[in-house]
């Protein structure tokens, strides 16, 4: 297969050099032809316009900073959809707007194209290994007919669902990633402040049931089955922890705003009659305040899980 490439930065260029590693034929642009080299001297084509990549490819690929950027080179006069046949398909690899993508995508589907939104998550070093994950949205048949081009960059390239699926998916994944990251960084920073030596700290908290389980795996137990009884441990309990945790920060002079606003949710929690039940039923307030209600069966939860090699397994 003929893929076209566009956008061969600190991501891009990995995985453009990955799909070149599994046998496919190159077209390739950038801003700045330099980026090029190493792909040009693999036998990769350089293209002057993302039109021209369209032209020369049975199916293009970007990945790009930020929505204006992709709009630009999907719809611009010499964008990709000027130079893509019909029924041909454009996958970007971005972290985008999903109202960007949608909008693209039914510009692309009236001119007889698809486009597929394919967010990535593993950093420039796993798009260097190719351990990478990819995340698409789009009309199923057309990803399963790119499948092995999204192999050669990706071990785990995932059909998720509609135009926008992937990109959704995308954003949850980053904003929980920060918001933990700041939490992490109140803790740690209540901790160290209260006399702990910061690397034993690290290496203590690691080997407890945080540390042990991967940080989306919990979801599975109580909060996607809406199962909060048995508790495996009681909200009264967590609400103690939590205050404890947010007094030791006042005594030492550390703000911690997101685990007192935990606290507050929690403190909510019990005034709502649930001290017994699980601790994560405090979940449930943020369904409210979405209006919103689901339950995932056990058996769908296990096999999800199941899915998993073995090495990401607890």
């Amino acid at each position: 297969m003929r893929v076209g490439f566009i956008g061969l930065g600190l991501m891009g260029n990995h995985m453009a050099t990955n799909i070149q590693k599994g046998g496919h034929e190159m077209v390739v642009h950038d801003l700045r032809q330099d980026a090029a080299k190493p792909h040009l001297a693999a036998g990769a084509k350089w293209a002057d316009s993302p039109k021209q990549v369209a032209e020369a490819s049975d199916v293009v690929f970007t990945s790009l900073p930020t929505p204006p950027d992709v709009e630009a080179v999907a719809l611009g006069d010499t964008g990709i959809l000027a130079g893509l046949g019909r029924g041909k398909a454009y996958f970007d690899l971005s972290t985008n707007s999903p109202t960007v993508v949608r909008r693209i995508g039914k510009v692309f589907a009236d001119k007889g194209a698809h486009m597929l939104d394919a967010p990535v998550s593993g950093g420039p070093k796993g798009a260097r290994s190719g351990k990478l994950a990819i995340w698409v949205g789009g009309d199923e048949a057309v990803f399963k007919a790119h499948r092995s081009v999204l192999d050669a960059m990706s071990d785990n390239p995932i059909y998720i669902g509609p135009i926008g699926a992937g990109s959704i998916a995308k954003l949850v994944h980053n904003c929980a990633g920060y918001a933990v990251q700041t939490a992490l960084a109140e803790v740690f920073a209540m901790g160290a402040k209260a006399g702990l030596e910061p690397a034993a700290l690290w290496k203590a908290v690691r080997k407890g049931a945080n540390g042990r389980q991967r940080l989306y795996d919990r979801l599975g137990d109580n909060f996607l089955q809406g199962k909060y009884e048995p508790p495996s441990f009681a909200l009264r309990l967590a609400h103690k922890d939590v205050s404890l945790a947010t007094g030791v920060g006042r005594e030492f002079g550390v703000p911690m705003r997101l685990c007192e606003l935990t606290l507050m949710e929690m403190t909510e929690a019990l005034n709502r009659g649930w001290a017994e039940r699980d601790s994560r039923v405090s979940m449930l307030l943020q369904l409210e305040r979405a209006g919103l209600t689901f339950q995932v069966d056990e058996a769908t939860v296990k096999q999800i899980l199941e899915e998993d090699p073995p090495a990401l397994r607890l």
